[in-house]
């Protein structure tokens, strides 16, 4: 919006916002509004123009060569890095061979010899069960002991609970057992007079036994109170490894043969037992010369402990039956061992 004022005589300030003079005597003068003070003029001549498009030309120009130019300054810092890291793995691969270079010189300086003041210290043999067995103590690891049951306890519990595993001969028996028979033997068991036949006192039979139930067999142990150990975890079991035959067929027994084939037709790990307990008892024989224990003794101790009855009065017969049945599998045991099979 403007106004129109006369003026008598023409204002030098306003002369950027005004037209030029008029040829009467009054002066016209044009005051611009703000908003036309921010627009371009409207009556810019030519040569205006024509200088603020050159100027915006220019300024595109410098900004498209400093843009070129920083495009310019990150190539060749990125291209420095590239090479500073190509350096620096080169330096590395240097390094390295040189260091290979030196470790093959001093191997090849050296004289490597056969081995001198070997000896046998121990011979060791590896049970998957076990372990190493024979390692000297000092190489032995430090670990727990497994319990050689799931259950608390190794006495009067199912062998199917029990940690199982294979005797000399191959049969497949728990561990327990085979633990106690190892340091039966190791302490002289066999040897000692009336062994399996006489009672151990049985002040420790408790710590004793929790402590096999541990796999765990007490060192200063007395060979009378393991050997009865052995019998109470056969006479503890909940089922007899005898009981699966009938006393009529253990009664019509009467030879070698018909021993042998009957032991035969036991489940196999009644089967198995029985055949670990026929050597033990043959193992126990063959001292019979300082053990005073023959065939007929240690068949006598032991077949309490191989069936289960209720009537004291049967039990009691039917194990004279089941001593003649393990005499004769002992005998014949003892007469194939001399006979080299």
């Amino acid at each position: 919006m403007a106004q129109v004022l006369h003026s008598p005589t023409p204002s030098s300030h306003f002369s950027s916002s005004t037209t030029p003079p008029a040829s009467s005597d009054d002066t016209i003068l044009i005051l611009s509004t703000d908003q036309e003070q921010h627009q371009p003029p409207s009556l810019s001549s030519s040569s205006s123009s024509s200088s603020f498009s050159s100027l915006a030309v220019a300024v595109n120009n410098s900004f498209s060569a400093v843009t070129e130019c920083e495009a310019e300054g990150k190539k060749t810092q990125q291209e420095l890095s590239l090479l500073a890291i190509l350096v620096t793995l080169l330096r590395k691969s240097l390094v390295s061979c040189s260091t290979d270079s030196a470790a093959m010189e001093i191997a090849a300086a050296m004289d490597i010899g056969h081995p001198t003041n070997v000896r046998h210290v121990a011979h060791v043999t590896f049970d998957r069960f076990n372990g190493f067995l024979g390692l000297p103590r000092e190489f032995e690891p430090q670990l727990p002991t497994i319990p050689p049951s799931a259950s608390a306890t190794v006495f009067g519990v199912s062998t199917e609970s029990m940690k199982l595993s294979y005797d000399t001969r191959g049969n497949i028996v728990p561990t327990i057992l085979l633990l106690m028979q190892r340091h039966l033997y190791a302490q002289g068991g066999l040897q000692a007079e009336g062994i399996f036949r006489i009672n151990a006192d049985n002040n420790r039979e408790d710590y004793v036994r929790e402590q096999l139930s541990k796999g765990v067999v007490p060192q200063d142990i007395d060979v009378h109170c393991l050997a009865g150990l052995i019998k109470a975890w056969f006479r503890e079991l909940p089922r007899g490894i005898l009981d699966s035959l009938s006393p009529e067929q253990v009664m019509q027994c009467q030879t070698e043969e018909d021993c042998a084939e009957l032991a035969k037709q036991l489940p196999h790990t009644e089967a198995s037992l029985l055949e670990w307990t026929i050597n033990l008892m043959a193992d126990v024989v063959q001292e019979e010369r300082l053990n005073k224990m023959n065939a007929r003794n240690i068949a006598m101790v032991f077949a309490p402990n191989m069936t289960r009855m209720v009537d004291p009065l049967t039990a009691l017969m039917y194990a004279v039956q089941v001593m003649n049945f393990l005499k004769t599998l002992v005998s014949s045991t003892l007469k194939a061992r001399k006979e080299g099979f």
